[in-house]
């Protein structure tokens, strides 16, 4: 029978403050001095652990996507896409049984401002999946709009430089973005959609979500089809005005982390449908644009969204340092069955988004548990700062065998899963853009699809930023409304004129 002073020590010894070693802390209110006035002594190494920590106890904050949240779910999937067996189009074990359930983390975010900007500013939003798959993790990086400002990956750091505040006085200036844009002209398609209610989504629940990029499916056969994909709010899609925006900013600017944590914490948890466009893998001349140029739209009459699964987060982070902050996802980041297409703007993010991770949490941010795989995990890669885990002793491999090939009981090659998918490739090696860019359809398109108030809005939105730049950026961005509308750019034109 225990002791009951017994069990109140061992109860009060489960609460008992320690520090990093382990060591109990019995006094935390002061630090080691001579006398009671000072001055402190070197040795003070409960303090030294404790402030030194705190100096360090943040890591580099994204550049872009820096505000965030984020929710733990699972996808289940239909076994089909559309009417067919998804086997047709893609060997990804996550799909092919209907019902077959794959954990999933996602983070949602901002693009352009700092952590703890309101989420309420105008900006395209970020919608990352991570899902834990049978043969590791395969990440679905997208945003809420379905394309982007730019088809080049070069330009990438031009256009985040002029959204992020000027580097003098640290604001955000529409001179120097619409200096940019109205010299981009590819940029329109995406300006007509940010600019219009839809560039204020009402909270992260109530927003689509899209791969942007062009990627592949290849089946057993080895045989890719380009694939777009996309996820559809059950919840239906809300938006905000610009006026509606500041009211709630003015109280809180933190509504949309604060409506996705509620809402799943009450047990109202978000869902999403999970689709994708399907395309034959060629160049597709019928078409007066490149299917890989990311500032375009696959028409739906012409490519349908076809229903792959769903998607339901119905749990909360326990903490959001550890799930949040340091979740870490890539574009490259693919399981067999999924590969990439020519897409210019995948394969430059490809790299820079996981050379981000490296840089932001670490060399082994893939041993973080919101980044592990649940699936073994058997590398010879060894060491690099903040290594805690010896793969090839886990993976049950002699641990003296850090190489490959070897024949004294190192990793071996795994078996091919399918045929290999082996596209043809020829062209000259050079600098250009694109032929179909047609720059200019599907901006003015979106802009005769949107109903009046969706374009009373994008115009008095536009017009109050454009009233800040000076005479020469408004003109050519009149000019350019115009030529994807002429009813768009005069209506730009009489807003600044009045």
């Amino acid at each position: 029978m225990t002791d009951p002073q017994t069990q109140d020590q061992q109860i009060d010894q489960g609460e008992t403050l320690t520090n990093r070693q382990g060591h109990p802390i019995s006094d935390n209110q002061n630090v080691r001095t001579v006398g009671d006035r000072g001055p402190t002594t070197l040795e003070n190494y409960n303090f030294l652990e404790k402030i030194t920590h705190f100096d360090r106890e943040r890591i580099p904050e994204r550049v872009v996507h820096a505000r965030g949240a984020g929710a733990h779910g699972y996808f289940e999937a239909y076994g089909t896409v559309g009417d067919e067996p998804i086997g047709k189009y893609t060997r990804a074990k996550l799909f092919q049984e209907k019902g077959k359930i794959t954990p999933v983390f996602v983070r949602f975010s901002t693009v352009t401002h700092g952590g703890h900007s309101p989420e309420t500013l105008r900006d395209p939003r970020g919608f990352a999946v991570k899902f834990y798959t049978e043969d590791g993790n395969w990440d679905l990086v997208g945003n809420n709009l379905k394309i982007f400002f730019i088809r080049d990956p070069i330009k990438f750091p031009d256009l985040i430089h002029a959204f992020k505040p000027d580097p003098v006085h640290n604001r955000q200036d529409p001179n120097r973005i619409f200096d940019f844009l109205s010299l981009t002209p590819e940029s329109m398609h995406m300006v007509t959609w940010l600019f219009s209610p839809w560039g204020i989504p009402a909270s992260y629940r109530f927003m689509e979500g899209s791969g942007v990029n062009t990627y592949k499916w290849v089946n057993a056969d080895g045989v890719g089809h380009l694939v777009k994909y996309h996820w559809r709010p059950l919840q239906g899609l809300k938006f905000l005005t610009q006026a509606q925006a500041e009211e709630i900013q003015a109280k809180n600017f933190n509504h949309a982390t604060e409506d996705l944590y509620d809402a799943i914490a009450s047990g109202d948890y978000p869902e999403w449908e999970f689709c994708v466009q399907i395309m034959s893998d060629d160049e597709h001349a019928e078409l007066d644009f490149d299917p890989l140029d990311d500032t375009k739209i696959w028409p739906q009459e012409q490519f349908p969204w076809l229903p792959v699964g769903r998607m339901v987060l119905d749990k909360n982070p326990t903490n959001y340092f550890n799930e949040v902050e340091q979740a870490a996802f890539g574009t490259g980041v693919l399981v067999d069955g999924l590969d990439f297409s020519d897409d210019k703007m995948l394969q430059g993010r490809t790299f820079s988004y996981s050379d981000t991770q490296r840089y932001r949490v670490g060399p082994n941010y893939l041993q973080l548990p919101i980044n592990q795989p649940k699936t073994r995990v058997a590398t010879n890669q060894q060491g690099g700062q903040m290594e805690y885990s010896v793969n090839t002793v886990e993976a049950g491999a002699n641990p003296h065998i850090n190489y490959e090939p070897s024949s004294i009981d190192g990793l071996k090659e795994a078996p091919k899963s399918g045929k290999d998918h082996t596209p043809y490739v020829q062209g000259v090696v050079g600098r250009a853009r694109i032929s179909r860019t047609n720059d200019y359809g599907q901006a003015g398109e979106r802009y005769r699809t949107f109903s009046d108030f969706e374009r009373d809005d994008l115009i008095l939105n536009l017009v109050t930023q454009l009233k800040q730049c000076n005479p020469e950026i408004q003109n050519r961005m009149v000019e350019h409304f115009t030529k994807c509308d002429p009813d768009y750019g005069s209506r730009v034109r009489e807003g600044l004129s009045m």
